[in-house]
């Protein structure tokens, strides 16, 4: 019997086209869904008649009672090597492997420059403008040259960020709880002695760290109220890093000059959203992993573990196992690289 397999989030429509899934179309067929299913219940009924799914980032969750309600699932595939919204123990009693992708850092460092540049140069107020037949020139841009760029953390995502920052003559600094100065000096950036104090002191302030319990929540009311009026803050890494109901009453009051925002509490954002019609801000339908190169890689390598499932090969299978340590005091923070 043929096997089935669905593709969740194909929002583009592009899942069957920018990779070669001839590997495994003698054995499956494959449905790509356009557009999201927003609640459990809706979940459980689309994929009810499958045995595979392709899921994109963490989007879609998969918990324990959803798991459950598709007997027939045998395979998940999951774009990146890290997933939070799975429940594991739930797919391994159930009988369902699940795998991950490779993933590149640089489209997301290239929307957050996108974003920092839209924001400081007015791009989107003025491109409208010309071609509504607006003012012709409304806004003053702001500088990157010579102004201080502030990363909360400097992994993967961090690191590139700032390198960039550099080449446009930017003075960088970065924070994490577990940032060394052997880290900030290996980027070629300082080291905030204190998150106030990067936000105090940063013109732009991005954000790159991991959600987890350390950094939900991360910057607040209080944290917000830091920031210079003539500073932007830049999130494409996860919503909940930053309160999303401070952020928008700092937009309202004008208490910080923007925002640049890929990343929501609910996604897709609903219609009726705040974020959708906040004044000073610059919002992006969580468009950072979206690219070409991405793509390509995401199901091409899906196809791959399609296939290696097949034959009985699973291939980079999720949870990856943690390394075991080389000796019992690391010598950098293990934190201190990622994001």
């Amino acid at each position: 019997m043929r096997l089935r397999c669905a593709v969740l989030d194909d929002f583009q429509r592009v899942a069957t086209e920018i990779a070669d899934w001839s590997p495994v179309a003698d054995d499956v067929d494959v449905v790509s869904f356009d557009t999201h299913f927003g609640d459990e219940d809706a979940l459980a009924a689309a994929l009810a008649g499958f045995d595979i799914v392709v899921t994109l980032r963490e989007r879609v969750a998969f918990p324990a009672s959803l798991i459950a309600r598709l007997p027939r699932l045998r395979l998940i595939v999951a774009s990146g090597m890290r997933n939070s919204v799975i429940d594991y123990a739930a797919a391994e009693g159930h009988g369902v492997t699940v795998c991950g992708t490779a993933s590149s850092s640089a489209p997301p460092v290239e929307l957050t420059w996108a974003l920092i540049l839209g924001l400081a140069r007015g791009i989107v107020r003025e491109g409208n403008g010309l071609r509504e037949g607006g003012p012709w020139q409304q806004t003053v841009g702001a500088d990157l040259h010579g102004r201080r760029l502030g990363l909360l953390g400097l992994g993967k995502i961090g690191s590139r960020v700032a390198a960039v920052g550099l080449a446009f003559g930017m003075r960088v600094s970065a924070w994490s709880r577990n940032l060394t100065r052997e880290r900030a000096d290996e980027v070629g950036v300082e080291l905030a002695p204190s998150k106030e104090a990067l936000l105090r002191d940063a013109d732009f302030v991005s954000v790159h760290l991991a959600l987890g319990d350390r950094t939900r929540g991360l910057l607040g009311p209080a944290e917000l109220a830091l920031l210079k009026p003539t500073a932007y803050l830049i999130n494409t890494s996860r919503a909940a890093i930053v309160d999303q109901d401070a952020l928008l009453a700092a937009l309202h009051e004008g208490r910080i000059a923007g925002a640049g925002v890929d990343v929501f509490d609910t996604e897709p954002l609903p219609a009726g959203h705040p974020m959708r019609t906040a004044p000073r801000l610059l919002a992006t339908p969580h468009l950072g992993y979206v690219s070409q190169a991405n793509y390509a890689t995401y199901y091409g390598q899906a196809v791959e573990a399609i296939r290696a499932h097949l034959d009985g090969s699973p291939v980079r299978r999720l949870p990856v196992a943690p390394a075991p340590q080389a000796q019992a005091v690391p010598t950098r923070s293990d934190s201190a690289g990622r994001s």
